[in-house]
């Protein structure tokens, strides 16, 4: 009998493979980091041979460590990065082009230009999202503009157009899947937020063949079955697909409208479930779809900080000044506060509420007593204060205070980060005690598509143990953060 769901969590630096049994319990867990490459200043890329290598060998070492065999897996589960572009060919699997990473700034021009013949609105209006280099149309607009070849290829119907998802399902599959699921399909700027369905309107105007892309489906569905792998036998079923935030929103069980988590990782991450209707903000927020179970749909606000993790990696890494991202909490903890500097991780542009996209990151303050830990301690300050203006969008669109916030993601687990983030916020935030709730979500939604799990009451009966942190500074420090915070980004 099948006893347990593998879920496939494809990130930006890394693939984790995950194993859950009926219980939640956590049977295997491995995670295999792959390389970005930056052709040039702005622009990201990942290999997609090394994304599906970190992939099979994320697969193959989980059951190896867990001594599970693949028979005894019940559904697999895939989570991933989002707005990440991919073209293939149909007839071999290939990649066509290097993957363009979320991050990639590549498309600023064509969204400049649209947004100069005034279709800002119209996209608005039809996908819940801003004209942003960080979605995936421009990014695929611009590969057809840049490369005659890929534009004959893609006119011909020999190319496909995916999101990770989407190539991943392709190879589990042996070539015979060629999908993604709502909340992926929505972060394209290419499928109409009330229908659900690609829009032939913004596809005309980017000029992206509708051949191109693939079916848009339910986030828990059969969607396919596993053929030709050295890793899994054939006939495994590939159950569940969202987009890594939408999932981590699942993982946390934030099934009721209102109820909201953020994902500290790369970039940081704040979703709050909007039910079955979409929200349109009125500051910045992105309107998204959140999953998709049978024919009900439910809808999220979407806030994103693009650095948050990446920028304790650029301390380690860039500056030397730690040699692990655990040793940041301890560094910055060893000063009791941040001595008036100001840290705006905006390293690859500002996202929401602000969408400045030319910004770059800024150090404000330094004086010759500034330290190390002045520095690190700004910088869990700076990640902290980017979530405090989403919140407070958010609940400017909502019409309602966060009641709590719901944490996830590597960069949960830093003790003051997430001290940091309660008292800014003045509301309790909640860490689970399993911060991989982005795969739990990908294994809840195939679990449920393959009748492993009755309904999704039947996972809060299993709810992890949680450790809440409530707000404790004082209110004159928390309005002198917030007020230097704010003077240095109404000046960039």
């Amino acid at each position: 009998m099948s006893q347990y769901i593998l879920a496939i969590d494809q990130g930006t630096t890394g693939t984790t493979a995950l194993l859950i049994d009926r219980d939640l319990q956590v049977r295997g867990k491995t995670t295999v980091d792959f390389p970005q490459h930056y052709p040039q200043p702005g622009w990201v890329e990942h290999d997609p041979e090394e994304i599906w290598f970190s992939v099979i060998q994320a697969i193959r070492r989980v059951l190896g460590q867990s001594g599970i065999g693949g028979t005894e897996i019940a559904a697999i589960g895939i989570t991933n990065q989002r707005e990440t572009t991919l073209l293939w060919e149909r007839d071999s699997g290939r990649p066509a082009h290097n993957a363009i990473v979320w991050q990639c700034r590549r498309s600023a021009e064509i969204c400049r230009e649209l947004k100069e013949r005034g279709l800002e609105p119209l996209f608005r209006e039809k996908t819940g999202l801003v004209l942003d280099p960080y979605f995936s149309g421009t990014k695929l607009a611009w590969m057809l503009r840049r490369f005659p070849e890929l534009r004959r290829q893609a006119d011909s119907g020999r190319l496909a157009f995916g999101t990770v998802d989407s190539f991943l399902a392709w190879r589990l599959s042996g070539g015979a899947c060629h999908l993604t699921d709502v909340s992926n399909a929505s972060r394209t700027l290419l499928m109409n937020l009330h229908t659900l369905a690609w829009d032939e309107e913004l596809l005309g105007i980017l000029d992206i063949p509708p051949r191109l892309l693939p079916e848009i489906r339910p986030s828990a569905d059969i969607h396919g079955h596993t053929r030709g792998l050295d890793v899994l036998p054939d006939g495994i079923p590939i159950a569940g697909i969202a987009g890594d935030q939408q999932s981590a929103l699942f993982g946390q069980l934030c099934f009721e409208t209102g109820e909201a988590k953020c994902t500290y990782g790369t970039g940081a991450f704040l979703l709050e479930n909007t039910g079955n209707r979409p929200v349109v903000s009125r500051n910045g927020l992105l309107t998204t779809v959140a999953w998709q179970i049978g024919e009900e749909a439910r809808y999220a606000l979407e806030g994103s900080a693009f650095i948050a993790g990446a920028a304790v990696q650029w301390l380690r890494d860039g500056l030397g000044l730690i040699q692990n991202a655990a040793e940041i909490e301890p560094l910055a903890a060893s000063v009791p506060d941040s001595a008036g500097l100001v840290f705006v991780p905006a390293l690859t542009g500002l996202g929401a509420p602000h969408w400045k996209s030319e910004v770059r990151g800024v150090i404000h303050g330094i004086t010759r007593g500034t330290t190390s830990a002045h520095l690190a301690r700004a910088t869990l300050e700076g990640i902290a204060l980017q979530i405090h203006d989403l919140v407070r969008a958010m609940s400017e669109d909502l019409g309602h205070p966060l009641r709590h916030l719901k944490v996830d993601g590597g960069a949960a687990g830093n003790n003051l980060l997430m001290q940091l983030q309660a008292d800014l916020l003045e509301t309790p935030v909640i860490r689970p005690a399993l911060l991989d709730t982005t795969a739990l979500g990908a294994a809840f939604l195939a679990g449920l598509a393959v009748g492993f799990w009755p309904d999704p009451e039947a996972l809060k009966q299993s709810r992890q143990e949680e450790r809440p942190f409530l707000p404790t500074m004082p209110e004159s420090m928390r309005t002198e953060l917030l007020t230097r915070w704010n003077r240095v980004i109404q000046g960039l």
